[in-house]
């Protein structure tokens, strides 16, 4: 390393975020960045520590040491090309990805201040797209092709491994663009859609075919592909089924997500279909990321104000004993969101939906406790008889997705990300996609 002392001398320094008063008025990416001076500082911190656990934590195997070591050095092209040895896309990971290599450092677990391994990586690659360093490659073709059904993370991996393998790559999207959960999942606050377009250009001019608007019927696959990969996510939201759920202003998170990214993209509503939290009280259930989204998306079409609800209780903030490394720290966590403007509740189940001319106009919530099970498990989860009603003039439902089921596939048939696991991470179906695509590759060579 460099400066193999340099996290003595150097604290951590985080770019932040936008003030919440101007980035509250448009849907422009909230995070900052440093200046290159306090990147390679911070780049710095990465400590000669023998054993790196980031290097385990992260799902795709990054070498955070060896990418940081060459950006404190100023070598960028460098610090790229260790980059892109093991991720596809650093520009989606370095924007949102929850950073598991961060939770494995070794300053996190002795001083509770991790280096910023991802804004690292999205300095890199932002960098190196600035630079030219990303330019489109030519891979000769070896006659066979695959077709890749989905187009979020995990096909995309897929879709670029096998192209670079020589492989005649076919992407089907049913949607009206390429993206899948990058696209219609995460707001553009988190993940400028410009981004993704970069990057598909790249893909393109590769030689990656890409057909949207073209679904596919998994029980009937197109002729004329010697492979398939299916990573068509996890389409299956799960929903609430209380008494009230058919009133008009209970949505799906992801309906109201995918209509606003559409809108950002220029697509345009009748008044009827329009999903607009303008001067509501919105009530978010479920307290994830995907919760924290609608939040987000309501205080910039304008909510008059917002709750998110969640049945769980409440983490504690900072260290939890409960759960010690190497297992995820379930810990209070605060997002940008979070940050500009939402009340907060937990151990609340909600009993039923209240409405007014067939309107919600609130829901009936009720204490929760989590006793630990006889046996040991999943904790119990028991009513305490204490029961409020919440007003909110649009509701929604952030619950997770339900993992989907699938027909039985021939041998030639490889599923990746969500559609294999359920719901999972960017990062984790990046992974799955490269896999998925490994083993294509092995399978049409026998």
């Amino acid at each position: 390393m460099g400066n193999p002392k340099a996290f003595l001398t150097v604290p951590r320094q985080e770019a932040g975020y936008r003030p919440i008063h101007d980035r509250i008025l448009d849907f422009g990416e909230v995070e900052q960045t440093l200046n290159t001076s306090d990147r390679k500082l911070q780049a710095s911190r990465c400590m000669d520590c023998g054993v790196p656990f980031c290097h385990w934590a992260c799902p795709l195997g990054n070498r955070p040491p060896e990418f940081q070591d060459a950006l404190y050095r100023g070598k960028w092209k460098e610090a790229y090309e260790i980059l892109s040895l093991t991720n596809d896309f650093p520009e989606f990971t370095g924007r949102v990805c929850p950073a598991l290599c961060e939770k494995s450092c070794v300053l996190k677990l002795t001083i509770d201040a991790p280096v910023t391994i991802r804004e690292d990586e999205a300095a890199v690659i932002e960098a190196a797209f600035r630079e030219g360093y990303v330019k489109p490659g030519s891979y000769p073709r070896n006659g066979k092709k695959v077709a890749v059904i989905g187009s979020g993370p995990a096909g995309l991996a897929a879709a670029n491994r096998l192209n670079r393998k020589g492989y005649e790559v076919t992407v089907f999207e049913k949607d009206e663009y390429i993206g899948g959960l990058l696209r219609f999942g995460i707001p553009n606050f988190k993940l400028n859609k410009a981004i993704i377009d970069r990057r598909l250009a790249v893909m393109s001019k590769e030689g990656v075919t890409f057909r949207t608007g073209t679904g596919i019927d998994l029980h009937r696959l197109p002729e004329g592909f010697d492979a398939y990969c299916i990573c068509t996510g996890t389409p299956q939201a799960r929903d609430l089924d209380v008494p009230g759920r058919e009133l008009k202003g209970i949505y799906l998170a992801m309906e109201m997500l995918s209509q606003q990214n559409r809108v950002l993209a220029g697509q345009t509503f009748s008044r009827e279909e329009r999903i607009s939290a303008k001067g509501k009280k919105v009530l978010v259930i479920g307290g994830g990321d995907t919760g924290s989204d609608c939040i987000g998306t309501a205080i910039r079409q304008g909510a008059s104000s917002v709750m998110q609800i969640e049945i769980m209780p409440q983490p504690p903030a900072g260290e939890n004993p409960a759960t010690p490394w190497p297992q995820w720290p379930v810990v209070l966590k605060t997002s940008s969101s979070h940050e500009e403007g939402c009340a907060r509740r937990w151990s609340l189940t909600t009993n039923r939906f209240i409405g007014h001319g067939g309107k919600v106009t609130g829901a009936e919530v009720e204490e929760v406790v989590w006793e630990p099970a006889p046996g040991g498990g999943r904790p119990v989860m028991k009513p305490t008889g204490k029961k409020e009603t919440i007003k909110a003039d649009m509701v929604l439902l952030a619950m997770g997705f339900l993992k989907p089921v699938h027909p039985e596939y021939p041998e030639n048939v490889f599923l990746a990300g969500d559609a294999a696991t359920g719901a999972s991470l960017v990062v984790k179906c990046i992974a799955s996609g490269r896999k998925a695509a490994a083993d294509i590759d092995s399978y049409l060579k026998q």
